[in-house]
């Protein structure tokens, strides 16, 4: 069963369908109609010009180190333990808060430790660290 005529002559189609042509290019406008406006969703504004560096403001750092005997030591100023809950809270209350730095040697107890990150927790420290050496292969 045909669906068309053929000819058995080996004539050569003089004319071009047109239809697929035409349909390519109204999906190309309708998609250029489309992505047009979203290409361009800003509004022009002429902003004005103003020479302002960033202030990258960097906090300090505390240093609190704690020798084998448990002595608790300032940035490098040895305090007593009653005082180190007055200086943990003196330093919270500075803007931008430092950052604590603990450094306890291997040898102390670990409560001694412990009772300095707890008053700095109760301070309102929120940047504490633990400063450590890299093993040695």
């Amino acid at each position: 069963m045909a669906f068309g005529t053929q000819d058995d002559t080996d004539e050569v189609m003089n004319e071009i369908n047109m239809t697929p042509l035409v349909d390519v290019m109204l999906v190309l406008l309708i998609i250029f109609i489309i992505t047009v406006p979203v290409m361009k969703h800003a509004v022009n504004i002429d902003l004005p010009r103003a020479s302002a560096q960033p202030q990258d403001t960097k906090p300090e750092t505390v240093r609190l180190s704690v020798d084998s005997q448990g002595n608790y030591f300032w940035n490098e100023r040895q305090v007593a333990e009653a005082d180190l809950a007055g200086l943990l809270k003196v330093e919270a209350a500075r803007t931008p808060q430092p950052e604590l730095h603990i450094r306890g040697d291997k040898a102390v107890r670990y409560e001694k430790v412990a009772q300095a990150m707890a008053a700095a927790q109760q301070a309102g420290l929120r940047k504490i660290g633990f400063i450590t050496e890299p093993r040695t292969p």
